[in-house]
This record gives C-alpha cells, structure tokens and sequence, in this order.
C-alpha cells in the first residue's frame, strides 16, 4: 500500500493543537476547548463559562481522553471556585459526567484538596481559587511531561520487542495531543517512531460508532506527516493475519489493580487477536490512569451510551451551516441497540503497560503495584 505523500517539512514540526486554555474573558474566567466534535472539517473552540457547561462538553465528548478529562476537571473546580460558586457541587457534577475515566475524578479531587486546604488555613476564597487554578496547571505541566516520558519509554520498548526498523502498528480509537496535555499516549509513542524513521504504517481503526480514529487519530496523523492507512474496526483480523500488524498500541480508560484495561470498545477483540497472532498488545497511560482501588476489570463501571449512536449516522458538525441535529437512521425506528463506551481486556493479553514510571511486563498486580509506588502521582484513598 502506497505511504501517504502529505508529508511535513523536514524539521518542522506543526503547531501544537490548542486543545483547552484558561482565558479571562471580559465577563469572567472561562475554560476554552478545542471543540472534538466538529473536527476533522472545522477548528472551533468552546467556550465554557461555568461547570454544567464543562459538563455538557464532557458528556458530548467536545473534550474527551483519559488524561485530558483530568486537567479538565481539575480547571473545573478552579472555574467554579473562581466564580463563587458551590465547590462541592461542582466537583460532585464533574465527576459523574464519565463514570469510567479514572483521571476525570482524580484532577478533580486533586484541586478541590488544594481548595480545601486554602479555605482551612484561613485562605480568602478569591486567594483558595487562584490556589485550585495554580494546582489545574500544575497537573496540565505535569501530564504533557509524562506522555514525552511514555513516548520514550514506548519506543524503547517497541525497539526491544520487534525486529528491524520499519515498524506496522495498529492503534484504537483517539490517544494523541487530543487526550492529553502534551503529544497524547499510544499516539505519542507512534509519533516518535515516525520521527525516528522507524514508522512504517500507522494502521489506524475507525472506531465506530462514533469514529474516533476517523475524525481524530487520522486528523492527528495527517498533521503529522504520518505514513497512515484507515480501515474499518472489523478490517483488523484481516490485517492480523496478512501478518501486516507488528504490535498494537492502545491507551487506557481505567487500569485496575490486577492490570484489567478499561479502554474504547473494540480493545478486547484486538486483544485476543493480537495472542492468537504473537503479536504484542501494548497499553500506554500514564500513572494517574491506575486505580488501585478497583480491585480487577470486573469491578470496573462500563459507561452505557445512547443507543441512537449505534442506530443513526449523525454528522460530527451537528449545528454547522444549519444542519438538522438529527441522524441518518440505519436501523428500523426502535431498535434497541447495545452501546458500551468501553470493553475490558484481562491482564494476561496485555503484553505491557508503558507508564510515564517505566514499563511492567508480564502486566501483574504486583508489577503495577510496584510501579505505581515509585509515582507520586498516584494515591491510595
């Protein structure tokens, strides 16, 4: 298959993507998105003024991506500390808006114990919510290092585990700058091979139903002068077994105590074939993805989407140039449809998880365990 001839200049790397900024607009502090939903055809930002509009924009998916929906609850507690309204309440309504993504509610609670512990020394509340702002980038800074330090280690990895330098990885869903306040997980991981001339194919899945790799990863990958190939998520076992695939790189949702991987549905099934096929399923997430606290994948809350995902074709530019907001239906009127956001792949599919920290491999309990140990990023409630 022929390799992609939209390349970057040599050298030049192209702007980084705005995904989501503190601003203080004339009428009051606000947290702008890139909003997702409108790419790939339009850049547009979303301005949220307040905590149920962040909230929208999480449940919509306008902002979206592990890492990134912590920095984003974390700017939400400073926002609704910055506007004199009820923290508590706005920290309880951000973390309801994504049942499975660990890091939503740690960024939260993060800025809000930082709130907190302002407030309990005697803190006025203007000086308690520069306090949240100041921990929200701190998080920010601290998740753009750890996805270089995943890159590296990932690479690191890939050069251990496969022979030769033309490398053919299969990635799901979306995990680069999109996800992340730095060049993303998995994504980064195939950005550096690229940028090693290490990268021969970039296969990147759809991710239906509401194709993420599509609109996204595939966006992100053009950016980046990527040789990329997209295919649909029922494609891939073809590809396994063309022997076209030489490790698979996912990022993470959730990862349990004993390794399970919560992650966009469509994960499992990759994960099975890349055992049948000897090929290694690598995860890439950073530390604040770890939930030692959820003992195994079974314990692990799957978030259920609306059926009409499934049943209608709906334009990511809902809204744009007067579109109707309603879908194209490809099923009969009330099909019930079965929507999972996520699926659980166990452990002993997981060849490794690249963690800012290092990598553990063979995936255990106690390797993570381990790891998780020498971060501090992540803490045992």
């Amino acid at each position: 298959m022929a390799d992609q001839d939209a390349q970057s200049p040599v050298g030049i790397e192209p702007p980084a993507l705005p995904v989501l900024r503190w601003d203080e607009l004339p009428e009051g502090p606000a947290l702008v998105l890139l909003d997702q939903t409108r790419l790939p055809a339009e850049e547009v930002e979303l301005v949220c003024t307040d905590v149920p509009a962040l909230v929208r924009a999480i449940r919509t998916l306008a902002v979206r991506g592990a890492p990134l929906l912590g920095i984003a609850g974390a700017y939400g507690v400073a926002l609704a500390a910055a506007r004199g309204d009820d923290v508590a309440e706005a920290a309880e309504l951000l973390e309801r808006a994504r049942p499975t993504a660990v890091n939503l509610g740690y960024g939260v609670r993060r800025a809000v114990g930082v709130y907190g512990a302002a407030i309990g020394k005697g803190a006025d509340p203007g000086r308690a919510a520069e306090a949240a702002l100041s921990e929200a980038r701190a998080l920010h800074r601290e998740d753009a290092e750890a996805s270089g330090r995943m890159a590296r280690y990932g690479l690191a990895l890939l050069d251990e585990l496969l022979s030769g330098g033309g490398h053919q990885l299969l990635t799901h869903c979306n995990t680069g700058a999109l996800v992340s306040g730095g060049e993303g997980t998995a994504f980064a991981v195939a950005l550096g091979a690229h940028r090693e001339g290490r990268l021969r194919r970039l296969w990147v899945d759809e991710t239906r139903p509401l194709l993420q790799g599509a609109r996204l990863t595939a966006y992100e990958a053009a950016r980046n002068g990527m040789p990329y190939s997209l295919l649909t998520d029922n494609a891939a076992g073809s590809l396994f077994a063309a022997g076209e695939v030489d490790a698979v790189l996912i990022g993470a949702d959730r990862i349990a105590a004993d390794g399970s991987v919560a992650n966009k549905v469509g994960s499992y099934p990759l994960a099975v074939l890349a055992k049948y096929h000897h090929v290694p399923f690598i995860v890439v997430a950073p530390t604040t993805t770890v939930d030692l606290d959820t003992a195994d994948g079974a314990s692990i809350t799957v978030e259920q989407r609306p059926g009409s995902e499934v049943t209608e074709l709906t334009s990511p530019q809902v809204g744009v140039a007067g579109r109707d907001a309603g879908g194209v239906l490809v099923a009969p009127v009330g099909t019930p449809a079965y929507n999972p956001a996520f699926d659980i792949t166990p452990p002993e599919l997981v060849t490794a998880i690249v963690t800012e920290e290092g990598v553990v491999s063979p995936v255990t309990g106690v390797g993570l365990a381990e790891l998780c140990a020498r971060s501090s990023q992540v803490t045992i409630s």
